[in-house]
């Protein structure tokens, strides 16, 4: 029996005249990445800085303590500075952030790949969109875009292969805030983290492998930075630190490289508390003094480039190693929408959609 049979047999008899339209049944696919400024003023990043550290996801600190903070101090001070650092990554031709440059070429390319049977006949059924967990575009107006379209059934994928509460539950969060504002709820489908999939792990080894081919030097030692959260959350069951550390033991095994070769390290940290060891920039410098004259980053926690890998890591990282003494940095881009990163991507999605096709 085909489809076509099968939705014939679903289907009711005529509808009355006044009746609202039905759309025909079709499947969505969301990808989720954290989110970007619309510009790099000042008051365009306010307001995508008051967004992104308001979330009690985020920021876990009582409110009483944090809400006189943040409006009367950082969000005073760090809008004009974050500004800054964005200006040197910003994607002039189109006007935007890198990660939202990334994140529709990789929605574009997953479309394609369906387009040209990736999940054969029945990816007729499927539209892909993307969308960001702060600033735009938000994850409430695709999701309605989504329904609009016909989806009552959408897969939700959060682009971080590793879970944390700060990331991928924050996305599900706002996702289920707007489902709530819907009288007739698609029904909605997570997709889980990715950080030990096979696929992964192979497309991060040939991306490393690929990146180090294409530089004049070979590295001394070759840090994975990941981003890092308060080491309070660890303690509170958050299993981040531990779906890293497992990412890069499977990845230098998949090299065939030695602990010493491969470190692990954590970046992006924020506030006085302490966060997940060992911190990336003191690695960095501590390498340097120590007489490693030749190193690399790779970022295998962010499925895309954005500030935290472009600037954090490509300029502020450099310039720490270089200034305590090292004479050769590279970064590793992420796998973006490179046919390994898209592979991954296509398999997560595949495999999620089993039952629905």
């Amino acid at each position: 029996m085909n489809a076509m049979t099968r939705d014939a047999m679903r289907a009711p008899g005529p509808l009355p005249a006044d009746h609202p339209r039905v759309m025909a049944r079709r499947i969505g696919v969301l990808l989720v990445n954290l989110g970007t400024p619309d510009a790099t003023d000042y008051w365009s990043m306010r307001r995508y800085l008051k967004e992104f550290l308001s979330d009690r996801r985020v920021i876990e600190t009582s409110r009483l303590l944090w809400w006189p903070l943040l409006n009367l101090i950082i969000l005073t001070t760090r809008p004009g500075r974050k500004g800054k650092d964005y200006d040197t990554i910003w994607n002039r031709e189109r006007d935007e952030g890198p990660l939202k440059t990334i994140t529709r070429a990789q929605s574009d390319a997953l479309a394609q790949r369906i387009a040209d049977g990736a999940l054969g006949a029945a990816g007729e059924q499927v539209v892909v969109d993307w969308g960001m967990r702060y600033g735009n575009p938000s994850i409430a107006s695709k999701l309605e875009s989504l329904q609009a379209q016909g989806c009552d059934r959408i897969l939700l994928v959060p682009l971080y292969p590793q879970y944390a509460a700060a990331t991928s539950a924050t996305v599900c969060d706002k996702a289920f805030d707007a489902l709530k504002a819907m009288r007739w709820q698609p029904t909605l489908r997570v997709a889980p983290p990715w950080h030990d999939e096979p696929s992964y792990i192979d497309a991060l080894a040939r991306s490393v492998r690929s990146g180090l081919a294409g530089l004049d030097f070979e590295p001394d030692v070759v840090l994975a930075s990941f981003h890092g959260v308060p080491k309070e959350y660890l303690m509170k069951g958050d299993p981040y630190h531990c779906q890293c550390a497992k990412t890069t033991r499977l990845l230098r095994e998949a090299l065939g490289w030695s602990k010493d070769k491969l470190m692990l390290t954590f970046q992006s940290r924020f506030g006085p508390a302490e966060w997940l060891k060992p911190y990336t920039d003191e690695t960095v410098k501590e390498l340097a003094r120590k007489g490693v004259k030749k190193i690399a980053i790779i970022t295998p926690g962010f499925t895309a480039d954005c500030l935290e890998t472009i600037e954090e890591i490509g300029i502020e990282n450099r310039e720490y190693f270089l200034e305590h003494g090292g004479e050769s940095f590279a970064r590793i881009d992420c796998l973006n929408a490179s046919p390994e990163g898209m592979d991954v991507i296509e398999d997560v999605v595949r495999r999620e959609l089993s039952g629905w096709l």
